[in-house]
């Protein structure tokens, strides 16, 4: 069959345009303009390091497999060069135009020659104080070889003249040195630390003359690739790659002002970098470091300061044991505190009727009152039980360390399965009650991480309803109790001796769930019966869901899809694709299926992704409450659908447009701010 799709790597570039949109949006506070500038090139770094990494991979190992909307891999990366080359050159444009705003608002980014000479003599004075003993002079000569340059880092290359020869040496520069230096006498007045080697690189080179001085750094192929058939300790095997990591092949290499014919030749040769993977850019080099400035400003350069209200519910009752008994608690974060979720916890860890807490963990925070209250919680004699992820990208490190001071503290760890993610966020708490036991659960499409509940919007859900407790129970022992081998004969059983309740799980059902929602609204819209979906997520990839989706339109189901990132879905007749970008990144999925008149909704953990699918454990659930429904429909779905100032529209060249606002135009963040300030109330005890 001929699918329609738009490229999985060139729609998640138009979402990074959509975030870059935000830095040039005139109408926001000037600094959160340049944190989305900053968090637009974090973007990127992570993209070259993971997506275009593994096409130089694919083509490395001569796969010519064509992507599912029919370019090769060698035809995937052409494109994505060229997008990538114009993006960067956007990025540029931005911060060009951001600075004389910033010099306007009293902060300004200096170069060596704006300084006086008093200023370069209290600069010098403090290199050789705070920045010139963390640096190390490394020569290049036969007696020298190439030094290894990590990913993303910022490097110097200096030329120096010595006798007739040129010669080259690096510093690099560690992650610890703050990326921007106060200019001594000023306000707010910042010197990138680069532009402070820049004048001081003779320190390092007494008597020889400094030709040259060129801020560099490259990005590294960072994808993880673990050989499933022979692993016996995955944690390991993830230590073992995380250190092969570091050192595989350069897939970019950013070069600074001033651009030097000498040192590029020779960077290309050492690191190997065709000449389409290299980035010569006038502006500041590694513009993600931008994000340090963010905090450097005044208040009014910021968005108005927001702080969560507890949820009603659990504003009432002492005891939040108590308020989950009297129904089902619907967080949505971050207008609701997250406060709540790590309360529940807590709670569970002092209550000497909990006699067990089982939860899964894929990312967290560094001093983590969950992971706290988790070690507490085995110190006081309870059975804890933590699945933890450390096959989590970019997080495994931090992982695995707070997974052994869990072990430490007596939590009975678990490392998940080989080429299955435990995706899914759940935490069980058993209570003895009476002579019974009640299971508490609390599900989530977030993570348990303090940090990111303040910038994503999530949705929880807390119940006491015993269908869901028995489904989290039995999912855990399938987590802790089968290993890679069993747990995929499980996955591939069409019969399992068990069903569940309330769960819809990944891989064993979730995608085939999908497919039969999908085609039984398309049943009623063909029977004349009410029909209608509205699918809330991160990512929309997976073929067959969107050959699905396709045909439940044909049939005449009215389909709204809100995709905050990649959505290879082409738009057409009866479909519609809306994005939004704004001071919260929209991480909620919901799923609206109207039933023939009798809605039901469904909030996950996993996107409509191929890996959310079938290589990850991903819980979907119902919101079982009509007043919780009724919540998620009208409120955060509905106010989240008429949103025409920060939302954009996919049209089906794969591009987007910003929707035109209405003579009373609707930011839907903002409104669900409001909304949470006019219902927050004070707690009671």
């Amino acid at each position: 069959m001929d699918l329609p799709l738009l490229n999985r790597e060139l729609s998640w570039l138009e979402f990074n345009r959509r975030v870059l949109a935000q830095a040039g949006d005139a109408s926001l506070p000037l600094l959160e303009r340049v944190k989305f500038l900053a968090i637009a090139a974090s973007n990127l770094d992570e993209f070259l390091a993971v997506r275009v990494g593994g096409l130089h991979q694919l083509i490395a190992s001569s796969i010519r497999e064509r992507s599912p909307d029919g370019r090769t891999p060698r035809q995937q990366l052409k494109e994505v060069r060229q997008q990538i080359r114009q993006l960067l050159t956007d990025l540029d444009a931005v911060f060009a135009k951001l600075q004389p705003e910033l010099r306007k608002s009293g902060i300004r980014i200096d170069s060596a020659a704006s300084l006086t000479q008093k200023q370069r003599a209290a600069l010098a004075e403090e290199f050789a104080a705070q920045v010139a003993p963390v640096l190390t002079p490394l020569a290049v000569d036969p007696g020298h070889p190439f030094p290894f340059l990590a990913s993303g880092a910022l490097n110097v290359a200096v030329l120096l003249e010595g006798g007739n020869d040129l010669h080259t040496a690096f510093l690099k520069v560690p992650r610890v040195q703050p990326r921007f230096v106060a200019v001594p006498g000023t306000t707010r007045r910042y010197l990138p630390v680069e532009e402070l080697i820049r004048l001081q690189a003779s320190y390092f080179f007494p008597g020889l003359p400094v030709k040259a001085v060129v801020p560099f750094r490259v990005v590294r192929n960072l994808d993880i690739s673990l050989r499933e058939d022979d692993i016996e300790d995955l944690l390991k095997s993830v230590e073992t790659e995380l250190r092969l990591r570091e050192r595989k092949e350069v897939v970019w290499l950013e070069i600074g002002h001033p651009r030097s014919d000498l040192v590029l030749p020779m960077l290309q040769q050492e690191l190997g970098v065709a000449r389409e993977d290299v980035h010569h850019t006038s502006s500041l080099i590694k513009l993600g470091d931008l994000m340090d400035l963010y905090g450097l400003g005044t208040p009014q350069l910021r968005d108005e300061p927001f702080h969560p209200r507890i949820p009603p519910q659990l504003s009432t009752r002492a005891d939040i044991f108590s308020s989950i008994r009297a129904g089902d608690i619907l967080l949505h974060r971050p207008y609701d505190s997250y406060a709540a979720v790590v309360e529940l916890i807590q709670t569970a860890a002092e209550d000497p009727d909990v006699i067990a807490i089982k939860q899964t963990l894929y990312r967290t925070e560094p001093g983590s009152l969950v992971v706290d209250a988790l070690a507490h919680a085995a110190g006081r004699g309870k059975q804890v039980t933590a699945i933890v992820e450390v096959q989590a990208r970019f997080d495994e490190e931090r992982n695995i360390a707070w997974a052994r001071r869990l072990e430490e503290a007596g939590v009975q760890v678990v490392y998940g399965l080989v080429g299955i993610k435990t995706h899914c966020k759940m935490c069980l708490v058993i209570r003895r009650e009476g002579t019974a036991l009640r299971r508490y659960l609390h599900l989530s499409t977030g993570n348990y991480n303090a940090r990111t509940s303040l910038l994503y919007t999530d949705l929880d859900l807390l119940t006491a309803d015993e269908a869901f407790g028995h489904d989290a129970t039995q999912l855990m022992n399938v987590l802790t109790g089968y290993s890679i081998g069993t747990a995929q004969e499980l996955f591939d059983s069409t019969t399992p001796e068990w069903t569940w309740q309330r769960f819809i799980v990944a891989p064993m059902d979730y995608h085939a769930w999908a497919l039969r929602m999908i085609e039984r609204e398309r049943q009623n819209a063909l029977a004349g019966k009410p029909s209608g979906i509205t699918a809330k997520l991160n990512a929309l990839v997976e073929p067959r869901i969107i050959a699905a989706l396709y045909r439940a339109a044909a049939a005449g189901v009215k389909i709204d899809l809100i995709v905050r990132g990649i959505c290879c879905l082409v738009p057409r007749e009866n479909i519609r694709v809306i994005s939004i970008i704004d001071r919260f990144l929209e991480h909620t999925r919901i799923l609206l299926f109207r039933n023939a008149g009798n809605p039901e909704i469904f909030l996950t953990s996993g996107d409509w992704m191929p890996r959310n699918f079938f290589r990850r454990i991903e819980v979907t659930w119902p919101i079982t409450s009509p007043q919780l429904r009724d919540r998620l429909e009208h409120q955060i779905l509905g106010i989240t659908l008429a949103d025409d100032t920060q939302s954009w529209k996919l049209r089906p060249d794969g591009k987007y447009e910003r929707r035109k606002p209405r003579a009373q135009s609707h930011r839907a963040q903002q409104r669900f701010i409001e909304i949470a300030r006019a219902e927050s109330v004070p707690r009671k005890r």
